[in-house]
């Protein structure tokens, strides 16, 4: 591992504290860069995911892809986990807290809005950040890239019918911009840009030419994602410091609900044999977000400045941190699980 990659924690952490002093000496600035968006979706923060996710798009082996379908355990664990435990899990706990817990201090509705922004959270799987956890853990590029694209798909159909029923409302209206600009953004761009590369990199005379490039680009993937932490914690830097308390209260069950899910998912793996890097990506799935949807809904619905929206804004604020730590986890327990079939 590179200097980057061995301290990445270190450097989040820097990044978490930079981009919140920035977000706080220099508002406006931030200001700028978040109104460059458009269906929620900031074009700023879409260019870092880019550098973030593009190296392990070069990995994806087209051709490799065909045998996904022979090892079916992967997906239907991310699939299990994400539409039949996780939503209904964070819609529980969301309850528990703010409902029984924390009921003497937060307005019963205040309460009501949190625990409809943690639905939102937990109804969108994520699309994006997964490429990033999944080549920190060494996942299969191509397996991952099924995943999500599986996740993708259903999520057309599944978002707004879950999130009604839980949510108690039947005019739930799913943004379309947003969840297919994010798509469009995150997935099929990349993905494209990277097959082009792959193919003229295994095109030229040197045959160590395409592991040369994936090597070289790496630390341009962890710069990606430094780069993103401190822009979504400048963003919210001034509510950082104005509700601090309704952040910590927002943050615990949805730590709970993100290392619950990740112990479910992880141990359900472990179970199955999968290999690492498949279990460890299919884990990371069903436990990190697609924040840009959850935020946008929640927006539309509950409007800018409700408990709903900050509820998604938390979930964005504590997923990083806590995915960092989990994929250290997945790294050091990687013995867990059986070695990887040769491929062909």
């Amino acid at each position: 591992m590179g200097l980057f990659e061995r301290y990445l924690s270190v450097w989040v952490g820097a990044a978490i504290l930079v981009g919140i002093i920035l977000g706080n000496l220099t508002p406006s600035a931030f200001a700028a860069i978040a109104d460059f968006e458009w269906a929620h979706v900031n074009f700023v923060v879409a260019a870092l995911i880019w550098v973030m996710i593009f190296p392990m798009m070069v990995q994806v082996d087209f051709s490799a892809i065909k045998d996904v379908g022979r090892k079916p355990k992967g997906i239907a664990l991310t699939l299990v986990i994400n539409w039949l435990i996780k939503p209904f899990s964070m819609a529980a706990l969301g309850w528990l807290f703010f409902k029984v817990i924390f009921a003497p201090i937060v307005d019963p509705q205040t309460a009501n809005e949190y625990i409809a922004g943690m639905i939102l959270l937990g109804v969108a799987p994520c699309t994006a950040m997964v490429f990033v956890w999944s080549q920190l853990t060494k996942g299969d590029a191509n397996y991952t890239l099924v995943q999500v694209s599986v996740n993708d798909i259903i999520m057309v159909v599944a978002f707004a019918p879950i999130t009604a029923l839980l949510l108690g409302m039947s005019d739930i209206t799913v943004p379309w911009e947003t969840l297919l600009l994010s798509v469009g953004l995150y997935v099929v761009l990349p993905l494209i840009a990277g097959a082009l590369t792959r193919s003229a990199l295994l095109k030229s005379a040197n045959p160590n030419r395409l592991q040369s490039f994936i090597v070289s680009t790496k630390p341009w993937s962890v710069m990606g994602l430094l780069g993103t932490v401190v822009l979504l914690f400048g963003f919210q830097a001034q509510t950082i410091l104005a509700q601090p308390l309704a952040i910590v209260l927002i943050a615990i069950p949805l730590l709970i609900q993100t290392y619950g899910i990740f112990a479910l998912s992880y141990g359900a793996a472990k179970a199955l044999r999968l290999p690492h890097n498949v279990a460890a990506p299919a884990s990371m799935i069903g436990t990190s977000n697609f924040f840009e949807l959850a935020v946008a809904v929640a927006i539309s619905l509950f409007g800018l400045h409700s408990g709903a929206a900050l509820a998604t804004v938390v979930g964005v604020l504590v997923e990083v941190p806590v995915m960092l730590s989990l994929v250290a986890l997945a790294n050091r327990t990687r013995h867990w699980f059986p070695a990887p079939a040769p491929s062909h």
